[in-house]
């Protein structure tokens, strides 16, 4: 078997698909994406065709060692994010090819259901609770918010005071018996992390995401050793070895992404390393269904795995949804909760290959808000 085409397709609302096709007529499908760059990716994913076409799509790993260190220059958002999808695309055609799902493939599921939670926001206190309780009617048993908008270096009192409000606003509405885990976004700087997390701590938060910038990593120790809540952050993170240094930290959850760190390939090695110092695993996502169903292939295999991101109903799938570009929603059909385990080949999803070739046409172009403090300086989005 030998790959034969390449194709990527840049969707509504912000997502990049590409298409790996062989000469047996399998075809594989990933999701290599940089929010807000997607057209840069676009060209990586191209280039890095140039190596793969004519090539054994079954030698995963070699591939991925070539694609990754062929180039003099390593690393960075985008090449991993190419890379990530590739290797997406690459388990898809291996599962399809031995008739088994992904995670047969690393070493069978340890876990028949995989808990998932839910985006509510966070910016209207007033909202919260609305949102969370639809949340927990869907069946929901957890739900991630917002920390914050835009917030000062170190925060006010009384954008210190708005932040307790949401988090006690969150807590009321979920009651003792659920979960919520709130996204600090990298929008504190160390100090004004610690001093938040201080407060929310009372409130049992599952864990507190990216308190600071992937950049102050070397601050954690400071800030885990400082706090009984969980700190969480990865997002921005692409290998094991950015990863070290946050695992030497103490940090209990990592978040490496499927569509962003290396793919299904170095995710699965990002949890071995983490679960060896006692770290779990909690993917994120909040972009399709390639990257949602690599993500779940990955979390049914691996031991240490906490919960996942899914991007049902957030705020960015306005011109397109989860469900928009599959046949068969069954995968992406969470009940009490949880999305199931089934023996689907591959990623176990079926692309619509007709609306995704009809979207690509169209797709305009995504990118994030630049955000501003009120003196017109820079401010982290």
């Amino acid at each position: 078997m030998k790959i034969t085409r390449i194709e990527t397709f840049r969707l509504p609302p912000r997502w990049l698909f590409c298409r790996v096709e062989t000469d047996d007529g399998i075809v594989g499908w990933g999701e290599p994406v940089v929010e807000g760059r997607a057209e840069v990716v676009r060209t990586a994913v191209a280039t890095l065709a140039e190596y793969l076409i004519g090539q054994d799509p079954l030698r995963i790993q070699d591939h991925w060692q070539v694609l990754t260190k062929g180039g003099f220059y390593r690393g960075g958002p985008v090449l991993s994010s190419a890379v990530a999808g590739l290797d997406q695309a690459l388990w898809d055609i291996a599962g399809k090819a031995y008739g088994v799902p992904v995670h047969a493939l690393l070493g069978g599921p340890v876990r028949d259901a995989v808990r998932v939670y839910a985006w509510v926001g966070g910016d209207e206190p007033a909202e919260l609770a609305d949102h969370i309780a639809a949340q927990v009617e869907a069946g929901f048993t957890a739900v991630k918010m917002n920390a914050a908008g835009r917030t000062s270096p170190l925060p006010t009192a009384a954008e210190t005071a708005a932040v307790v409000e949401r988090a006690a606003t969150a807590r009321e509405a979920l009651g003792p018996d659920r979960d919520m885990a709130i996204d600090f976004h990298g929008r504190f700087t160390p100090a004004g992390a610690r001093r938040v997390l201080e407060l929310i701590a009372p409130l049992h938060p599952l864990f507190a995401e990216e308190p600071v910038l992937p950049e102050h990593t070397p601050l954690l120790p400071r800030l885990v050793e400082s706090t009984a809540v969980p700190i969480a952050t990865g997002e921005r993170l692409f290998s094991r070895a950015e990863f070290l240094p946050a695992f030497q930290a103490g940090i209990a959850v990592a978040q490496p992404d499927l569509s962003h760190a290396g793919g299904i390939s170095e995710v699965h090695r990002i949890a071995a390393v983490a679960e060896t110092f006692g770290a779990l695993l909690a993917p994120h996502c909040p972009l399709g269904p390639l990257a949602l169903a690599a993500s779940l292939q990955v979390a049914f295999a691996t031991p240490n795995f906490l919960i996942q991101e899914q991007s049902l109903g957030i705020h960015y799938n306005k011109s397109a949804d989860l469900l928009s570009y599959v046949l068969d929603p069954a995968p992406f059909r969470f009940t009490d909760g949880h999305a199931h385990r089934t023996t689907l080949p591959g990623l176990g999803i079926t692309v619509d290959e007709a609306a995704v070739r009809q979207a690509d046409a169209s797709a305009p172009a995504w990118r994030n808000p630049v955000w501003r403090h009120p003196d017109g300086s820079f401010a982290e989005w």
